[in-house]
């Protein structure tokens, strides 16, 4: 493999580090088949919906997921065999008045995607990996969130070892809701943190 590979396309890339694993005897295209097609079936923003909607409803379970994302989910069932084991650390964060939070991949497009679904294209792209982390309040603006001036906006950068969930702020307007009808106001884009929730 070339060691000038950064005007490849992300696609391209990834099947270069295929072929090396694959090369390398540590795997099969058959088992790297399997293994996202298993992701692919099971993984869905319903399930990181269900989360964010318990958080909003539950105080300690939303303390719980803050503090330690794998356990809280695996309290719901999500983790491979329901023990919250993804192979990587979930780290959820909160979205307050004060505070929005947005995760961005700089090195690829590492996203969990049991909870989130398959990765929306933009995720993958050059111009969002670099453009959040310098200039995040403008990607938002693009996206259709303006947030004001006094907001911070932390980035949090994903990694094989650690992957992010934005827990919105939760809607004014949605007291009184049960969890399955919060978990419908959920979005994708919000538990990215490109949308409000």
């Amino acid at each position: 493999m070339s060691g000038d590979h950064g005007e490849l396309p992300v696609a391209a890339r990834v099947r270069q580090l295929e072929d090396q694993v694959i090369a390398a005897g540590l795997t099969t295209d058959a088992e790297l088949d399997e293994i996202l097609a298993g992701r692919y079936r099971t993984g869905s923003p319903a399930n990181g919906a269900r989360l964010v909607a318990r958080a909003w409803a539950d105080a300690g379970f939303r303390d719980r997921l803050l503090a330690d994302g794998n356990a809280a989910a695996a309290e719901l069932g999500f983790g491979a065999s329901g023990g919250g084991g993804y192979g990587y650390r979930l780290k959820a964060v909160q979205n307050t008045a004060q505070r929005h939070n947005v995760i961005v991949c700089t090195l690829c497009s590492c996203y969990p995607t049991s909870l989130l679904g398959p990765s929306p294209s933009w995720y993958k792209s050059f111009a969002y990996r670099s453009r959040t982390v310098r200039e995040p309040r403008a990607v938002l603006a693009e996206f259709g969130l303006e947030l004001p001036a006094e907001t911070e906006i932390l980035v949090w950068d994903s990694s094989a070892e650690t992957r992010y969930l934005v827990v919105p702020a939760r809607p004014a307007d949605s007291a009184g809701l049960a969890e399955d009808a919060l978990a419908s106001l959920v979005t994708r884009d919000g538990m990215i943190g490109t949308a409000a929730f």
